[in-house]
């Protein structure tokens, strides 16, 4: 490696908390599907920055309203009205078909927004006894990292030492359609899923769980909360995953590519049954919809639909997902995606799944393993199909290479 990229990590592992392991690679630019390191060496981003990227690298048209907005009005907090939220609500509600939209700033906020607000309508409207309301989640997600999340996640990792957790959540296999019917009691306000678990490798469920879910939620009163943070925007080859069952989500998370990696940006999009529970006072964020986070979000939206992204991650995504099938490699244990949300998982005798992320590197894309034996491949929505049988080739020779 470069000195000058062995002094940024260098000087990263002295004053930074080390709750990263990255690969072993400096970025200093990024553009469309590309990015470059300190050196000048250019990549091809398999990871969008798990989803966040969607539109691509540094989006002109999303920079623009961005910088615009910047110099006009950044922050007001919420005790003043802005000229930018209203058509944020109005733009994003139009295009998911919500009624009413909460806006934050992360992912997890968005998770832990909807839990306050499903056990809120728990005990104001279903009639739940208070401190009884229960959310059941399913084993292996990955819904953030708040306290209050990881007190639910079944991941050692994420969870180990950082109790005492608070109460009030039940975990089930995911894709079990039969284990939630059994988990939900007269106290369940939600089961919060997600249509695919990205952390997890991947995991899509069996076909017809999702109509099976929402037929259980409906008929036992119970809101069904689809975290679509990484799923949702385009990734999957549909504005949101769930359209690919034909559902509807009671409470529908968003972030990451809600504003294309400009700015943290997340919203809960509901009901009025669920979010309007919430009065002046209960629920906030300072930054929560501030001028900028809206200016950027509505960019984000509106090149996403107008570029016609989320066809091409359809399109682009079967070329890839075909690809990946077509290799014969001893290595390779199964391929799974839908549209541009894909993984490769390898064999535990391949010797794990850093190793060929860090040969990847060397042929010119980053892609990161997760769960030790799977690599995570998810692209800018803007990838073209020449882009694809490239990143085909390296991908083929690297799991096919011997390294022994």
């Amino acid at each position: 490696m470069n000195p000058a990229a062995n002094d940024f990590i260098a000087r990263e592992a002295r004053f930074g908390t080390y709750n990263y392991e990255p690969i072993g690679v400096v970025l200093s630019r990024g553009q469309g599907v590309w990015v470059w390191d300190t050196q000048g060496n250019r990549y091809l981003d398999c990871l969008s920055a798990y989803s966040a990227v969607n539109q691509g690298h540094c989006h002109p048209k999303i920079l623009a309203a961005m910088v615009e907005q910047a110099g006009r009005l950044t922050l007001t907090s919420r005790a003043f009205h802005n000229d930018q939220l209203a058509p944020f609500y109005e733009e994003i509600a139009e295009l998911t078909g919500s009624h009413k939209v909460l806006p934050m700033n992360s992912g997890a906020e968005a998770v832990e927004s909807a839990i306050k607000s499903v056990r809120k309508w728990g005990y104001e409207v279903k009639g739940v006894p208070d401190g009884q309301a229960e959310i059941i989640v399913c084993a292996d997600n990955f819904h953030g990292r708040t306290l209050g999340i990881v007190g639910f996640s079944t991941d050692p990792v994420a969870r180990d030492h950082f109790g005492p957790f608070a109460p009030g959540f039940k975990i089930i296999p995911f894709g079990d359609a039969r284990a939630l019917e059994q988990a939900i009691t007269p106290n369940t306000v939600a089961f919060l899923v997600e249509p695919i678990q990205g952390e997890a490798g991947v995991i899509i469920p069996p076909s017809g769980y999702f109509a099976k879910v929402r037929e259980l939620c409906t008929a036992h009163e119970v809101m069904l909360i689809l975290d679509e943070i990484q799923t949702g925007l385009g990734r999957t080859g549909k504005l949101l995953a769930e359209q690919h069952d034909g559902i509807e989500a009671d409470v529908t998370l968003l972030g990451k590519a809600l504003s294309g990696g400009f700015y943290p940006v997340s919203a809960v999009l509901s009901n009025n049954e669920v979010l309007g529970t919430l009065k002046p006072g209960q629920h906030g964020s300072t930054f929560g919809g501030n001028p900028l986070a809206c200016a950027v979000a509505r960019a984000a939206l509106r090149v996403l639909v107008e570029e016609g992204m989320i066809e091409n991650a359809a399109l682009q995504g079967a070329r890839f997902f075909d690809g990946l099938r077509s290799i014969r490699a001893n290595t390779i244990r199964e391929v799974r995606g839908r549209g541009l949300m894909l993984a490769v998982e390898l064999h535990p005798e391949a010797g794990g799944a850093r190793r060929y992320c860090q040969a990847l590197q060397g042929r010119g894309i980053l892609a990161k393993d997760t769960h030790g034996h799977t690599i995570r491949i998810a692209p800018p929505l803007v990838i073209t199909g020449d882009q694809v049988n490239w990143a085909l080739e390296q991908i083929r020779t690297t799991l096919t290479q011997d390294f022994s």
